[in-house]
């Protein structure tokens, strides 16, 4: 055998970079697009924002402005009107012809100026024509005490401008709550340690994950610090006395005795359930306990009590995770309530409307380098390929909410109570496009409807048969088991076995194994728990 090289022809599917822009385009969110495009504005010249109405509405009113101030005797002052020319400045939108600029007021209405077109109002207050003056000398423009004022004699600013120099900015204020790490350093910093164990301490804080517990032995951590068990083992009970109490523990038990021990309960008799009895106290097995140690069921249930008050898991109160900002990025809404159809629309999420700037596509027609070409050109196809996938992005998502909505019209019209069992496939068959397509588009987005702000994930949900041959939703049916559950007797509640044959009457066919998994999947504990905690 011998290595040689060969050559071979094979084909293959290659995701291009304008195809993988549209992919991971399709499964960002709101936020992250504006994020997108706010990036792409500032790395591709090409690509510039279209100016809403207000600023242009803005932009011709400071030009009015101006004109007034420097040209007392024009137009605006003429009581008869159409005795002076208005010269407004032309401003294009790249494509050869002019934008608006100016809108004339008289009389509580406004006639809209075109510049660089003979027009006159209706009014007859004035005509536009573009300016056959000189150009203004651009130093006139500077405001020399504002740009060069930190070159001028310091008697030249007033009190008011120093203050507002001086001021701290709005970033300067903004806070962070502090992270675990960081509140348990502050701690051992404060207290009197020795050096090494103060070390050993800090590793100790660093290898913590984020209930608290340290999952590292003491052998490890000796071998990352150089430094013995001994002194790793000190620095562990150093930190497990910190506060929160019990951070640096490595199972449930060792962090409730540290938290008894730390509150001068360690005689108590939680503290031997704890320590002997854990595994028969997590099943709520009190009977058998009450035989066993000899304590009536009464004394163990107020021990059980004060042993929640205890934190299993203190680190958490220092999670580092924000909160989402959920943004509906779709509308579904009826026009009008005695409508029968919906209609959607996506949400004004106030970014930026792109387009590409004529003055480079005018560029490639002038005497420019080959080299400036050439960057112009790979410029304008990055930002042709964004403006496509942007659109592309909307119109998926336009399918697949249409999709929805004609398959859950009932749920929107009635409630959850009315949801119908849908899968991604059902709406990738209906639209005709890829499953992963529509699993990317209804990822962390949401639609805001008649029931509320929802995402689209939620829609999806399994069924199963029922006696008539209908499909019914499994989210009702937890909803069902979740609502006898609630309605159940404190004293005597019921088993699982039970809700089996409830749900039967109702030809909702379960095993109690399903009962039993829908119950842990909504965080409902079992009926003895539910009894020992009355």
């Amino acid at each position: 055998m011998s290595l040689k090289l060969t050559t071979s022809l094979s084909q293959r599917l290659v995701l291009t970079p304008q195809l993988r822009q549209r992919i991971e385009m399709l499964q960002m969110t709101t936020l992250e697009l504006s994020d997108l495009i706010q990036q792409q504005l500032l790395e591709n010249p090409v690509l510039e924002e279209v100016p809403s109405q207000e600023e242009v509405r803005e932009f011709a009113e400071k030009v009015l402005d101006h004109l007034a101030s420097n040209d007392p005797a024009s137009s605006f002052d003429d009581p008869g009107g159409g005795a002076g020319d208005v010269d407004i400045p032309v401003s294009t939108n790249g494509s050869g012809d002019p934008d608006v600029v100016a809108s004339l007021v008289s009389g509580g209405e406004s006639d809209t100026v075109v510049a660089g077109e003979d027009s006159i109002s209706e009014d007859g207050i004035g005509e536009t024509a573009v300016s056959d003056e000189a150009p203004r000398d651009a130093f006139e423009e500077i405001d020399f005490g504002r740009e060069f004022q930190d070159y001028l004699d310091p008697g030249y600013k007033t009190q008011e401008i120093e203050y507002k120099e001086d001021a701290p900015t709005f970033e300067q204020f903004l806070t962070r709550p502090p992270s675990l790490a960081e509140h348990l350093e502050w701690q051992l910093h404060m207290s009197s340690v020795e050096p090494v164990v103060g070390d050993a301490a800090v590793a100790v804080i660093g290898n913590l994950d984020a209930d608290g517990r340290l999952n590292a032995t003491n052998e490890e951590m000796a071998v990352m610090e150089k430094c013995s068990e001994e002194i790793v083992e000190q620095a562990r009970q150093t930190v497990m006395r910190l506060d929160p109490v019990g951070c640096g523990a490595r199972d449930v038990k060792e962090c409730l005795l540290v938290q008894l021990e730390v509150l001068g309960e360690s005689e108590r008799l939680a503290a031997r359930l704890i320590q002997d009895h854990f595994a028969d106290l997590q099943q709520h097995r009190l009977p058998h306990l009450s035989k066993q140690i000899g304590v009536d069921v009464e004394t163990l249930l107020e021990e059980l009590q004060f042993i929640r008050t205890l934190d299993p898991y203190p680190g958490r109160r220092y999670s580092s995770d924000e909160p989402i900002l959920i943004s509906p990025e779709i509308y579904i809404e009826k026009l009008d309530e005695s409508d029968d159809e919906y209609i959607i629309y996506f949400a004004d999420d106030g970014s930026p409307r792109l387009r590409v700037s004529q003055q480079y596509q005018q560029m490639l027609s002038q005497g420019v380098s080959n080299e400036t070409k050439s960057f112009i050109r790979e410029k304008m196809r990055s930002a042709v390929d964004l403006l496509r996938n942007i659109e592309h992005r909307r119109q998926t998502i336009y399918k697949v909410v249409e999709s929805i909505v004609r398959r859950q019209k009932d749920f929107l019209d009635h409630g959850v109570q009315h949801i119908k069992p849908m899968m991604l496939k059902d709406i990738a068959e209906d639209i005709g496009m890829h499953l992963s397509t529509v699993s990317r588009v209804v990822n962390r987005k949401y639609a805001h409807t008649p029931q509320g702000v929802i995402e689209l994930r939620r829609f999806f949900t399994e069924g199963m048969m029922n006696e008539d041959g209908e499909e019914i939703s499994t989210r009702i049916i937890k909803l069902k088991i979740k609502k006898l559950i609630e309605e159940e007797d404190s004293h005597n509640p019921i088993t699982d076995d039970h809700v089996v044959k409830i749900l039967a009457k109702d030809g909702i066919k379960l095993s109690r194994r399903t009962v039993a998994k829908y119950r842990d999947q909504m965080q409902i504990p079992g009926s003895r728990e539910r009894r020992a905690v009355v």
